[in-house]
């Protein structure tokens, strides 16, 4: 995008992590600013907290239902009139237990209504709008390294969703730019210009919605801290990457119009042992 001053962005999963970072660096370039969540309670926090810095208002809505995307994008365009920039970043750890044979379906159900039909039903909401604005536009969408360049084995509900992010956003750059090349489309990959973990506020698992409770119960506890505190007794303290670095990939891919949004020296050799794994048709051995 040449211009980001002025143009009206809307971001799922706004209310903590990646998307409250986007959000804050978004109001830094002068933009109007919609958070959306399914906490609503957290997302005012959010607004209340970001409201100093700019225009910013938040919209509850639950991605795994595409009338509350619907909704979500008549309230961004009852406040603001348009919107230019969609962020389908809304993301949940689905407590998903045991070996892949052993997960629930309600695991599976849960995770693809967030990371897949989140993205599916965002696409479906605004797309025709921005067509119809006939301004340029661009759609974020948030996958991750795992599963979307290639997956670590012991988190297949997770890593099976980011890859189907990536087939998704990589299906619609093509059929946008042969409508209209003027909207834009990303995949990003939450990467900053600091190595090290990033805390987005989904290593516990998430309290699930009616319709997806699971059978055996979950383990709600915050897995991030305890995983730092035993790599510092092993004599390997990890670095924290801040989430406002990967806001700045974000912005930085915006201007540029760059479909991987991820930075560079990241993952590079991951993306190269899968592919001459592929090449070579060697097993999937990824030593992850």
């Amino acid at each position: 995008m040449k211009e980001l001053k002025g143009k009206v962005a809307v971001i799922t999963g706004g209310a903590g992590g990646i998307g409250k970072a986007m959000g804050e660096r978004f109001l830094g370039e002068g933009m109007k600013v919609v958070l959306s969540d399914l906490n609503a309670e957290n997302l005012q926090s959010a607004v209340n907290e970001l409201r100093p810095l700019g225009e910013v208002i938040g919209v509850p809505a639950d991605v795994s239902q595409l009338e509350s995307v619907e909704s979500l994008r008549d309230a961004v365009l009852n406040e603001f009139g348009k919107v230019h920039v969609v962020c389908n970043n809304a993301g949940v750890a689905s407590g998903a237990h045991g070996k892949l044979w052993e997960h629930e379906i309600n695991d599976w159900r849960f995770a693809f209504s967030v990371h897949v039909y989140g993205v599916i039903n965002g696409i479906n909401a605004f797309v025709p709008t921005l067509l119809a604005q006939g301004e340029e536009a661009h759609i974020v969408n948030t996958s991750s390294n795992n599963g979307g360049f290639s997956p670590i084995a012991m988190s297949p509900t997770y890593a099976t969703c980011k890859a189907a992010v990536v087939t998704l956003s990589e299906c619609l750059w093509g059929q946008l730019h042969d409508v209209d090349p003027n909207i834009g489309v990303s995949v990003l990959f939450p990467t900053g210009k600091t190595k090290g973990v990033l805390n987005t506020g989904i290593w516990a698992a998430a309290e699930r919605p009616a319709g997806y409770e699971p059978d055996a119960p979950i383990d709600h506890t915050h897995k991030m801290a305890g995983w730092m505190a035993s790599m510092e007794q092993a004599g390997t303290p990890m670095a924290v990457t801040p989430l406002s670095e990967v806001a700045d990939t974000v912005v930085d891919g915006l201007y540029a119009n760059r479909f991987w949004m991820v930075e560079e020296g990241r993952f590079e050799e991951a993306v190269q042992e899968r592919t001459n794994i592929i090449l070579q048709r060697a097993n999937p051995d990824y030593k992850r």
